[in-house]
């Protein structure tokens, strides 16, 4: 986001304004983290905010600050459609293309407002009158940090807007793992630290708060798993029976997709989960080094997302997606043997 934009957004924000947030479908925890950390924000500077998720979000998400506050778009229609209506300013957080909405997506199309992009996925795109587009990020939380800095309003970042910026960087750097952690990054998780987010008791929440069901479902994915040395390839397959089996619940599945990623020599890993109500499978793919799933996601499944993290779909079967993500991997061989 270039100076003008900056400064454009600061004289607006100077004035009372009635401000709509909205993460993409399935929020994550960056999509929640980032929106919640503005929707803190905003109510400090005494502005009219509302945020709306499409659809519900993940149970291990719902410690954070002001989460009970969220309007969900799927259940809280006519609310959700009210606000929109009337926002003067839509911030749209961790994703860069209308359709991540779900059934927002039309609503959103039709709104009057000025439209505010931040995100880290790569392709954004350019429905937005104010981008800021950093695919070199390591989160969307990351960038509105540095977005509240840019506004001046770094005074303003209490314990509240620190934690759940905090989570989003946590959940999407896998604790810090991933290749997207830069210095800078490990700078603001330090900073978010020091105005006091609890990092021991975010972590414990996130990744240490489990439902038996939900180790039992980790259990069948593993069973599951499927090994293909030739193209240093692991994958997942989680069928509707096998969730309803063990009373899956929105989130259990978060993170499963890295147990194959985990193992030695894989360079890609992969799982389809189906979702019968969708009539989709949805599909999560995760690679070391170099090669890129947003690159595989956007040529056959319907998607994209980062170089090392990215999703799709598709509207076959769950035997026919996973045949044709075998048949596809032939045109990779030689990129994966890297």
């Amino acid at each position: 986001m270039n100076f003008a934009h900056i400064q454009s957004l600061k004289e607006l924000l100077n004035r009372p304004q009635r401000i709509v947030l909205v993460p993409h479908k399935n929020p994550d925890g960056d999509a929640i983290g980032s929106t919640l950390a503005l929707w803190h924000l905003f109510r400090e500077l005494r502005q009219e905010v509302t945020l709306i998720s499409p659809n519900d979000f993940p149970e291990f998400l719902k410690w954070m600050p002001g989460s009970q506050e969220i309007v969900i778009f799927e259940k809280q229609r006519e609310e959700a459609l009210k606000r929109i209506d009337e926002a003067a300013l839509v911030f749209t957080l961790d994703f860069n293309a209308l359709d991540r909405c779900g059934l927002m997506q039309e609503p959103l199309q039709h709104a009057s407002a000025d439209f505010v992009m931040i995100d880290h996925h790569q392709s954004p795109g350019n429905y937005a009158k104010f981008t800021y587009s950093n695919p070199q990020m390591s989160s969307t939380c990351e960038m509105v940090y540095h977005f509240i800095r840019a506004l001046g309003e770094e005074p303003r970042i209490n314990t509240s807007i620190a934690t759940c910026l905090y989570a989003g960087i946590l959940t999407d750097t896998g604790s810090f793992k991933f290749d997207s952690t830069t210095p800078t990054t490990l700078r603001v998780a330090a900073a978010l630290m020091e105005i006091g987010a609890p990092h021991s008791l975010i972590h414990r929440e996130i990744y240490d708060t489990n439902r038996p069901e939900r180790l039992q479902l980790l259990g069948c994915a593993l069973q599951n798993l499927v090994i293909l040395k030739a193209y240093r390839t692991a994958y997942i397959t989680l069928s509707q029976e096998e969730l309803n089996r063990h009373d899956f619940r929105k989130g259990d599945t978060e993170g499963f997709v890295n147990y194959g990623l985990s193992l030695k020599d894989v360079v890609l890993a992969a799982i389809f989960i189906e979702n019968r109500d969708e009539g989709i499978i949805k599909i999560s793919l995760r690679s070391q080094g170099a090669f890129s799933v947003n690159e595989m996601a956007r040529s056959h499944f319907e998607g994209g997302g980062h170089t090392n993290a990215a999703g799709g779909r598709s509207q076959e079967s769950l035997e026919a997606t996973v045949r044709r993500f075998e048949s596809v991997l032939a045109a990779y061989k030689d990129q994966l043997a890297v």
